[in-house]
């Protein structure tokens, strides 16, 4: 079982950047490809990008590619969410989640198995 906790969320202005982190408990975590979502107030979750179980793969969508990157650091059970040129409709809560496939291609909520509590990015002025 793996137990994600997402942190670095808060307030920012617009154009700004934030780096959220999820950090994972368990001893498989490498095993596992992780994905972002975030969900606005009123909205459904969407999709904001992924990445493989190594690392070495992923897949951001067009709608925030050039903005946001993900990376992760397998030995301290960390992946990472870097946004830039923040948006207001980048305002969200933020979740991470865990993928058994690994391959860091899975857009689809029913593919994780694990999620975290989510951490909040407001983008206003």
């Amino acid at each position: 079982q793996v137990q994600l906790v997402e942190s670095g969320g808060g307030l920012v202005r617009p154009g700004g950047s934030l780096r959220l982190s999820c950090v994972a408990s368990g001893r498989t975590f490498s095993r596992y490809g992780i994905g972002w979502f975030r969900q606005a107030p009123g909205k459904e979750r969407e999709f904001v990008g992924a990445i493989s179980a190594s690392g070495d793969g992923g897949y951001i969508p067009d709608d925030v590619k050039g903005r946001f990157t993900i990376s992760r650091d397998n030995a301290k059970n960390a992946v990472y969410l870097q946004m830039n040129g923040l948006k207001p409709d980048d305002t969200a809560v933020y979740y991470c989640a865990a993928d058994p496939a690994g391959y860091g291609m899975e857009y689809l909520e029913v593919g994780y198995d694990y999620w975290g509590q989510g951490t909040q990015v407001t983008v206003s002025s």
